[in-house]
């Protein structure tokens, strides 16, 4: 289902009129860049100044640092939103390429700023971040100061920055470009077809076993011709990282994550303890759909196989308004948020050649909006989809008065409002089914999402941890590599996969591996997924007052660690078993009646 029509076309205009061609735009970077300038002069002269001047000098550094960050977020996102909308804008690519420029720019300088900080006395500190521009984001600069002592010297860690922009993240642009040029010769049975590994993955939903398989053996092909290639680059980025964690003085590859995550390993080690605890039911599940499959190996091309049905499609009206009534039940400025964002053509979701594919979210921190970019083609997918990104919408909403780095919310937290909505719409949902096809189609979605959480990603971090581990000895050839990710994936699938089922190439086909801003960006996704699924078993026993509770949850995300948040808010301690356990429960809640349905269906 199609509609082509204004309503569905984001509007961009009034943020900066002309797209990459805008005068606004240019006259905003040249603004930032002699901002950017102006700031290393005054910063370079710290060290000469008085006290009292220097901690003067000091405020209005750190004031003027969040006021330049504000501005380069908003041209990123903007010129992000550029390049999804229409892949064949090389202006937009071109200027996003100076902002990560500018990203760097003033890093470097901050990283002065943070030795200035850590030669700062207590009282001084105290002093510093009372005054009333710095104590909004006083935990912002709190955690830099302690970053900053764990780190090198100032100049050791600029040049590491300098030579990060062409060396480190130029290894992550390799691979984006590697796999943007891959392309496959697809058959359906119709008709031949060249497409890309974008559009191949949208096979792995196919009914037809023989083309998901088909699909599979494309994607593994397509990998293996640039297995060098990717190899090599897993292998420079691991090395990258572990000769800078050596010269920090970092022991473990755990030790960025957690610290960017703002999360101890006791909640994840907790947290996985959990996930393993349930494993054996969703071994049930995987079994129960084998029935109705029928087939007696469960292979990895088959984690998506779609079983049930509805026949039910959306109008992007219909979507809207299904979302937006169901998300008010619970909360009312949740519900009139959506409603806002979509009236005001915040969503990019028309089905149209040129766009980039999947989805995502985007904060305009000047412009206090967000930006969702989707295309919607009527399916119950496509509303889940929306439903998704405007919970990242609303989060950024909630926030949207506070300081620009009392907004810095983490990974693990950062998909904790997404998965609450859809939560939301997929229970009312479920209600609205009626035959058991239906039903047993909605169940099997819900428990994909757990298969992806438990299994998919936690086979991601396994890997990624004893990949690490064998990288210190030295480069990890790509055969070896292969044996690791199968490793990986008997662990964290158990029985589920059979001996012939797995995908040794993983390692190269996910692009979470190769990106530098994240180092292991796997884990904080079921995080925030359990963290939602948590969140939402507490507001279903909760009184009326939930809603407000809910937006002081999020207004809370970027000054506090994720155990804190939870601790504060839900009064639970992510260290022990028991939320997460309960968390896990409510996830796997519906392998029995998957069970039932299965055995009147098949």
């Amino acid at each position: 289902m199609t509609e082509n029509n204004i309503q569905m076309q984001w509007d961009m205009e009034s943020i900066f009129s002309g797209g990459s061609s805008s005068e606004e735009l240019k006259n905003k970077m040249d603004t930032i860049q002699i901002d950017i300038r102006e700031l290393g002069v005054v910063v370079e002269k710290l060290g000469s100044l008085s006290r009292s001047e220097k901690l003067n000098m000091l405020r209005n550094t750190m004031a003027k640092a969040q006021e330049i960050y504000s501005g380069i977020s908003q041209v990123a996102s903007f010129v992000g939103c550029l390049e999804a909308q229409d892949v064949t804008d090389e202006k937009a690519t071109a200027i996003n390429s100076r902002t990560t420029s500018y990203y760097a720019d003033i890093e470097s300088i901050l990283t002065d700023v943070d030795t200035q900080l850590v030669n700062l006395s207590d009282s001084e500190w105290n002093d510093c971040i009372e005054s009333p521009e710095i104590k909004p984001v006083s935990f912002y600069w709190g955690e830099r100061r302690t970053i900053a002592k764990l780190k090198m010297s100032p100049e050791l860690e600029q040049i590491n920055m300098k030579l990060a922009v062409d060396g480190y993240h130029g290894w992550s642009r390799l691979y984006d470009n590697t796999a943007g040029g891959l392309k496959v010769e697809f058959d359906d049975g119709k008709e031949k077809s060249s497409m890309s590994l974008g559009q191949l993955n949208a096979k792995f939903s196919s009914p037809n076993r023989d083309i998901r398989k088909q699909a599979f053996e494309k994607l593994d092909g397509a990998w293996e011709s640039v297995e060098t290639v990717t190899a090599m680059t897993l292998n420079s980025l691991a090395g990258y990282r572990l000769s800078l964690y050596e010269k920090r003085g970092w022991d473990s590859p755990h030790f960025e994550p957690f610290l960017i995550g703002r999360m101890s390993q006791e909640s994840l080690e907790a947290m996985w303890r959990a996930v393993d605890t349930g494993l054996s039911r969703l071994d049930d599940y995987v079994i129960a759909k084998k029935k109705i499959l029928g087939i007696d190996n469960f292979r990895w091309y088959d984690q998506m196989a779609p079983v049930g049905n509805v026949n039910r499609t959306f109008t992007y009206d219909e979507a809207g308004e299904f979302i937006v009534e169901h998300l008010s039940k619970l909360s009312a400025p949740l519900g009139e948020f959506a409603r806002m964002a979509i009236d005001r053509r915040w969503i990019e979701a028309e089905d149209r050649p040129g766009k980039r594919g999947g989805g995502f979210c985007t904060t305009l921190p000047q412009s206090k909006e967000t930006r969702i970019f989707m295309t919607f083609n009527g399916t119950y997918s496509d509303v889940m989809t929306l439903a998704h990104e405007l919970g990242h919408s609303y989060h950024a909403w909630v926030l949207r008065d506070y300081d620009y780095f009392a907004n810095d919310y983490t990974m693990t937290l950062a998909e904790t409002a997404s998965n609450f909505n859809e939560l939301l719409v997929t229970d009312a949902a479920y209600k609205m089914l009626s035959t058991d096809e239906e039903k047993l189609w909605m169940l099997d979605l819900k428990l994909q999402e757990a298969l992806i959480h438990f299994c998919n990603i936690r086979c991601r971090f396994i890997f990624e941890t004893n990949f690490y581990e064998e990288r210190k000895a030295g480069t990890v050839s790509r055969e070896r590599l292969g044996e690791l990710m199968r490793d990986a994936q008997k662990t964290s699938f158990g029985k589920m996969l059979s001996e012939d089922g797995f995908h040794s190439r993983f390692w190269a086909s996910k692009a979470h591996f190769y990106i530098t801003e994240y180092p292991f960006y796997n884990f904080p996704y079921t995080v925030g997924f359990l963290l939602a699924e948590g969140i939402y078993d507490y507001s279903q026993k909760a009184d009326g007052s939930f809603a407000g509770k809910y937006s002081d949850l999020l207004c809370d995300t970027g000054v506090m660690s994720t155990e804190d948040v939870i601790k504060k808010h839900l009064n639970k301690d992510l260290t022990s078993d028991e939320f997460w356990t309960t968390a896990v429960n409510r996830v796997l809640a519906p392998v029995s009646d998957f069970k039932n349905l299965a055995n009147k269906v098949s």
